[in-house]
């Protein structure tokens, strides 16, 4: 008997929890709305306190013999064409690291896109993985990442044939598409298995005009986040499993291993609504938005000094393998600004968020969720944007970032980055700091693909992009100093 999508398990056992008027003296404390502040309850409504319950002794019984959970996670699994699917409330920044440590273990290597998120770096921390770098495909003339080739990872195995496994990210937050199907062609001829990263590719299992699906092109472990271009809640995430490289008991035990013992049942309630969403009409939201997408692509084409990439610009032989055309990514180099006062202007004068904005560009993810009324106020922003800066020298006189070539971007790993993170540090002022091994994660933020990571030996190139990137208003959250007056480096003896 197939699947009944029409079910959503845990939305239902919420439901059943409401109207039978469970009374619970258990965690949490505000008891189903009734101990919190009530201005909390005026700006949250009571439905968020009234479904923050226990799973196990609220949601489910304390066995969770109704099996809610699941029960969810098989009809997400039958979804999106995998064997098995596991929830987390703590992000796909978990979720990759639980898929990692289920691939790979302390001391052994791992294959990683270098154009890979800090909570990858993060998971190499935790577990002293040994990565092996894999170089993304490099466009020199936007300065931007796309997804290594299947090539390159079959030259990274082919120079270190110990390695574990392989991780990709695809596609990534500026939606350029690796070519999955190759690169796990690569993986299992090797008899490797394959991780993908696909946190910004929630949304491509229901629509066949998107790039191809982690799990239809052949990955092992496909790790997505439901808060982004799907309806979840924010920390949302859920990661898939296929084939026989890798035990699914393995995968649930590393998870635990990391995750919380006090799951949001909310962020559960969004996932398992998602997916009920997405099944019964997600080919149909998701055409309309990228319909929309379109639309909006061509008229932002007409705004002078924007240009809309598209995959005429991202897709071709050196470049990415597929392109996503909801996240609408505009150059405003034509304007003669950065992306970062561009996203701060439109914030204080359009109360317009950017998703994306780095030295010459900004991104409106677009989602199912957009419509004319949306993506029309969009429109207005950036038309007033650009008679402004046509008109006013505060935005056209943008510090210049001196960004490196890709031969400068890369620097030497001369320490494994758990070694350099834990070693004895100290800090420099960064003009002192060339030569000097890195003993922190310096991140621009977003998207958040790390510049330097621990175990890196610094280059004048690199520490001269971060520090004309901070004054032009570059964002590193996890930097010891985020105005880059000093570095934190390895102590020397």
């Amino acid at each position: 008997m197939g699947a009944n999508h029409t079910e959503a398990p845990i939305l239902e056992a919420l439901a059943r929890y409401r109207n039978v008027d469970e009374l619970g003296f258990t965690p949490p404390g505000h008891k189903r709305a009734r101990g919190a502040d009530p201005r909390a309850r005026e700006v949250l409504g009571d439905a968020v306190f009234f479904g923050d319950v226990l799973a196990n002794g609220g949601l489910d019984d304390r066995l969770s013999g109704g099996r809610v959970l699941t029960r969810a996670e098989s009809l997400m699994a039958d979804a999106v064409h995998a064997d098995h699917t596991f929830f987390s409330t703590c992000g796909s920044s978990l979720s990759v690291k639980a898929a990692m440590l289920a691939v790979t273990s302390p001391g052994h290597r791992l294959l990683v896109g270098r154009d890979a998120h800090k909570s990858v770096v993060a998971g190499l921390i935790l577990s002293g993985v040994d990565p092996v770098w894999v170089e993304p495909r490099w466009d020199a003339s936007r300065h931007l990442a796309h997804p290594p080739s299947p090539a390159a990872y079959a030259k990274a195995f082919a120079e270190h044939p110990d390695a574990d496994g392989a991780l990709v990210t695809s596609p990534t937050p500026y939606g350029a598409a690796a070519d999955l199907g190759g690169l796990a062609e690569v993986c299992h001829r090797l008899g490797k298995p394959l991780i993908v990263d696909e946190a910004w590719g929630a949304h491509l299992p229901f629509h066949e005009e998107l790039p191809t699906w982690a799990m239809d092109a052949g990955a092992d472990i496909c790790v997505t986040s439901i808060h982004k271009m799907g309806s979840g809640l924010e920390q949302g995430s859920v990661f898939h499993l296929q084939g026989d490289l890798i035990d699914p008991a393995e995968l649930a035990s590393r998870a635990d291993l990391l995750g919380t013992t006090s799951p949001n049942v909310l962020i559960y309630a969004g996932i398992d609504a998602w997916r009920r969403q997405m099944v019964q009409h997600g080919r149909e939201l998701i055409g309309g938005a990228l319909e929309l997408a379109t639309r909006t692509r061509t008229a932002i084409e007409a705004i002078d000094g924007c240009h809309v990439n598209d995959a005429e610009d991202f897709c071709g032989p050196g470049l990415a393998a597929d392109f996503d055309p909801l996240p609408v990514v505009i150059d405003i180099g034509g304007l003669g600004t950065s992306g970062y006062r561009a996203a701060d202007w439109l914030r204080a004068h359009h109360h317009l968020d950017a998703h994306l904005f780095d030295h010459r560009r900004i991104s409106t993810q677009l989602t199912h969720a957009d419509d004319e009324r949306t993506t029309a106020r969009l429109l207005t922003a950036l038309r007033d944007l650009s008679a402004h800066v046509t008109d006013h020298a505060d935005l056209r006189d943008a510090p210049e970032v001196a960004v490196p070539s890709p031969a400068d971007l890369r620097t030497d790993q001369a320490l494994l980055p758990r070694d350099a993170y834990f070693a004895r540090h100290a800090k420099v002022p960064a003009n002192e700091a060339v030569g000097r091994i890195a003993a922190e994660m310096i991140t621009p933020y977003p998207p958040g693909i790390p510049v330097i990571l621990p175990g890196e030996r610094l280059t004048e190139p690199v520490l001269k992009y971060l520090v004309t990137g901070v004054e032009a208003g570059m964002f590193l959250p996890d930097a010891a100093d985020r105005h880059l007056t000093t570095v934190r480096v390895v102590a020397e003896p």
